[in-house]
């Protein structure tokens, strides 16, 4: 039976795509190294900023300084009203920063004003409203506008923008399904508000709605996994090529000791 040997140019370029594939499989290892050293550095950052006693609220003029790296999830407690002006429901399915909230319901998004006059949206908390009734959900956060100032604990909160794939807002029902106070705000006619929300811990309505609480956040950590995967293909990679490298010289070798053999 014949034997089929591959050239040296074959063998050169089966080992240059090897250390490429190598190159790429090992980087992405290394990159996933990386992620889980940032990821656990904002969970060392998030768990200190949730765990810390709560802060004045940044005057006005700091507030376009914030950022979601460094002030997302900062505890705060100022005395603010809520505003008489329609709220707006942004619909969810659960919670991933809230232990205590579980299935479909939505947030009650209102505007509340400050002691400077300046506007900022409040997220009151959750509302369990499988059927989305308006008219429960607006029953619930009335009783919140009094034209009283209330001093409000909570954390900073950036807007989340609107997906591709993001159901549409119905404006009818002044629901939404991004947490995105900027466009709701536009929307609903609040005017000008802060750049951030903030999502309410305390005070607690004496009806329970709607339901604001502490926040826990949990981070996925799959980092390691995804290098261990990463690490594994490269090694997988380079003990496929050693095979068959040896397999190739096995057959060089058998054929050089046949050649010797035959008789002039």
């Amino acid at each position: 039976m014949a034997t089929i040997s591959a050239t040296p140019r074959g063998v050169a370029g089966l080992a240059i795509f090897t250390l490429l594939t190598l190159a790429l499989l090992i980087g992405l290892g290394v990159w996933q190294l990386q992620r889980r050293a940032e990821k656990h550095a904002l969970i060392a950052a998030l768990t200190e900023r949730l765990a810390a006693a709560p802060a004045a609220l940044p005057s006005p003029a700091q507030w376009s300084a914030l950022t979601p790296t460094s002030d997302e999830f900062r505890r705060v407690r100022f005395p603010a009203a809520y505003e008489s002006r329609p709220d707006a429901m942004v619909y969810s399915a659960g919670s991933a920063v809230r232990t205590d909230i579980s299935g479909p319901g939505t947030w009650a998004f209102l505007p509340a004003r400050l002691a400077d006059g300046k506007t900022i949206v409040i997220n009151a908390g959750f509302m369990q409203n499988t059927m989305q009734d308006r008219a429960q959900q607006d029953r619930a956060v009335a009783r919140l506008v009094t034209g009283a100032a209330t001093t409000l604990t909570g954390y900073i909160r950036f807007p989340d923008s609107a997906g591709t794939l993001t159901t549409a807002a119905n404006l009818a029902k002044r629901l939404w399904f991004a947490r995105d106070h900027l466009v709701m705000a536009k929307a609903l006619g609040w005017g000008d508000v802060a750049p951030f929300y903030i999502d309410l811990e305390t005070p607690v309505p004496e009806s329970g709605v709607p339901k604001p609480g502490p926040l826990d956040v949990h981070l996925k950590d799959d980092h390691l996994q995804y290098a261990i995967t990463w690490f594994g293909l490269a090694s997988a990679v380079l003990i496929a090529f050693g095979v068959w490298w040896r397999g190739q010289r096995r057959t060089q070798n058998s054929q050089g000791g046949q050649s010797e053999a035959r008789p002039p």
